[in-house]
């Protein structure tokens, strides 16, 4: 059980790294050893409360496009392959998708956005499954 900790808030890829709180739901899978588990990590779990679905919202629509954008599309082979998919995920996600609540504009946008000359290129991730077109710079 330490050793999970230690995996979600270590120095090269924890996602809590750092960090203070974790907002849950009251889903299962945050069953009450996980929550020690945080807990001893440092990071205090925060549960929503009961049939409050939209206190949520934006994790939830992260996760609808995390699911039906790659990894309904893809099988497995252990955890690796699954941060690997969910890793490439998110680097497309934050730095070549265009959100409509940003006005269709990207979070982390690269150099390459807002190029009027040079020749198109496509950027792939997950073999093709996520593509990226843009100008070379």
């Amino acid at each position: 059980m330490k050793q999970q900790a230690r995996e979600l808030t270590n120095c090269k890829d924890g996602f809590l790294k750092d960090k203070e709180y974790i907002i849950m739901d009251r889903d299962g899978a945050f069953c009450p050893a996980f929550r020690e588990m945080l807990s001893q990590a440092g990071v205090e779990p925060v549960v929503l409360p009961p049939k409050s679905p939209n206190m949520n919202s934006h994790m939830e629509r992260f996760f609808r496009s995390l699911k039906y954008e790659s990894l309904d599309r893809i099988i497995p082979f252990g955890e690796q392959s699954v941060r690997r998919t969910v890793l490439s995920h998110v680097d497309h996600y934050h730095q070549e998708r265009n959100h409509q609540g940003l006005d269709n504009e990207i979070i982390e946008p690269g150099d390459e956005v807002g190029q009027c000359d040079g020749d198109v290129e496509c950027r792939e991730r997950l073999g093709g499954m996520l593509r990226y077109y843009h100008r070379a710079a």
